[in-house]
Formats: C-alpha cells, structure tokens, sequence
C-alpha cells in the first residue's frame, strides 16, 4: 500500500504543487458558481467576487510559501 500512496502523491505532485491553493482556488470557483447559477448574486458581482477570491488565494500562498522559507 506504501507503494501505492508514494506514486500518488509524485503523480499528484506533478500537476498541483500547493495542495491549499489547489483546494482554495476549486472552492472559490465552486461557491462563486453556485452563488451565480442560484441567483443570489448577479454575473459582474460574481466575476468581481472571482477576482478579489483569486487575488486573496494567491496572497495568502505567497505569504505562506514566503514564512516557510524564512524559516529556513
């Protein structure tokens, strides 16, 4: 089973370095979409929610990955 999880993770790992701001970006397009499609909110604010979500995404990815290097 080791076997298993090891070529997993190298097989994930070539497609999706930073597995929080993979699973943060999925969520924010999911929750953006469904607030869309349901009508809760209109399709600009919804693009301008999708901009400042990636914009806050990625800022806090950075911010992470800059910590965990200065920890070094």
């Amino acid at each position: 089973m080791s076997i298993l999880k090891i070529a997993f993770k190298e097989l994930t790992g070539m497609f999706i370095d930073d597995g929080a701001l993979a699973l943060f970006s999925l969520l924010l397009v999911l929750g953006v979409g469904l607030a869309v499609k349901s009508g809760l909110i209109g399709p600009t604010a919804g693009a301008v929610l999708l901009i400042a979500g990636c914009l806050a995404v990625l800022a806090e990815s950075v911010t992470r990955a800059a910590r965990r290097k200065f920890r070094r």
